[in-house]
């Protein structure tokens, strides 16, 4: 649904895209619809209140979330412009950050994105390799850059704030037990203790374009989460999906052989992997129920049976004492 907030910086947004996708053109007041210089018009991609995303042609600018920190935010965009991050992260078109309504904009090149109606090919073997590719930068290579920490588990505290502030629920109790017991790092309560690794943040397959269009390798997108961190967050989403059956074994057998095939350090070369994705795949679990019933609660409706799953998966794993049970309950 869009908002007041989203949908006015949407025209403004438009225009920027429009002037990423052509320079050189300059900016008209009352520019032409369709464009003279390519044929298109623009395309609302996204229009949330953390995110808006407007495409023009082979360009995308975004206005980022209100409150953005400019520091940290400037650092994660040099980041993916740095050298040693090509073929990894998507990099901007330029470093240079605009400002709209408040919110920092950017300008990125259009990449083709992970078709959802297409499930059986998914890259799931492509997010591991590029995820094992970005833990094994070293952050003192990207010096003079200080990079900022991972917004992973302030994330997954901001989804229990949304949830309590949506109001009372009776899915609440569940979640909050399984908050309850995640230790204080993944609750954004202190530093994770295997911090470190350079992390994406936020990984999952919508993360994911083609550049260039449409058969180019598959590159990492959206850097607002980036930062230094536990590299098992990166994985802990499909862990989590994994654990509460929504992602096949075949699926999560593919995405994790292909990050140890890589060399990836978030979990051993062999072996049980869950002693290391335990605590991260049991906060993405509590984010991802969070938020559903934050949306159930603020829309006036039902949980959806996906929603429910992952309510069930929380009742679960609030009663295990250490581990997640390694995949699904048979």
């Amino acid at each position: 649904m869009r908002t007041a907030t989203t949908t006015s910086v949407v025209p403004a947004l438009s225009a920027a895209a429009r002037h990423a996708a052509h320079p050189d053109a300059g900016s008209p007041a009352n520019p032409p619809h369709p464009c003279h210089a390519c044929g298109h018009d623009e395309t609302v991609l996204a229009d949330r209140s953390d995110g808006v995303v407007v495409r023009h042609g082979a360009a995308v600018a975004k206005a980022h979330a209100p409150g953005t920190d400019p520091a940290a935010h400037r650092a994660r965009l040099c980041v993916a412009a740095h050298p040693l991050l090509a073929g990894i992260l998507l990099p901007p078109l330029t470093a240079a950050t605009q400002h709209l309504a408040g919110r920092p904009v950017t300008a990125w090149p259009y990449g083709t994105p992970v078709d959802p109606d297409r499930p059986d090919d998914a890259p799931w073997e492509a997010a591991a390799t590029l995820l094992a590719r970005l833990h094994a930068v070293t952050p003192a290579v990207l010096a003079p850059l200080s990079v900022p920490p991972m917004r992973g588990p302030l994330k997954a505290a901001q989804a229990l704030s949304r949830m309590r502030a949506a109001g009372r629920h009776p899915a609440a109790a569940d979640v909050e037990r399984a908050w309850a017991g995640l230790p204080a790092w993944a609750r954004d309560e202190a530093p994770a203790p295997a911090g470190g690794s350079l992390c994406h943040g936020d990984l999952h397959l919508g993360q994911l374009v083609r550049h260039p269009v449409a058969d180019g390798p598959w590159l990492l997108i959206d850097v607002d989460d980036l930062g230094l961190g536990d590299a098992a967050w990166d994985l802990a989403r499909p862990a989590a999906w994994y654990a509460a059956g929504l992602l096949s074994p075949g699926e999560w057998l593919r995405f994790l052989g292909a990050y140890r095939a890589a060399g990836g350090p978030a979990v051993p070369p062999d072996g049980d992997p869950w002693p290391r994705l335990d605590a991260a795949a049991r906060a993405l679990t509590v984010q991802t129920a969070a938020l559903a019933v934050a949306k159930s609660a603020e829309q006036g409706r039902e949980l959806d049976e996906v929603e429910e799953t992952m309510i069930e998966t929380c009742a679960r794993i609030a009663t295990l004492p250490t581990e997640l049970a390694a995949g699904p309950s048979s």
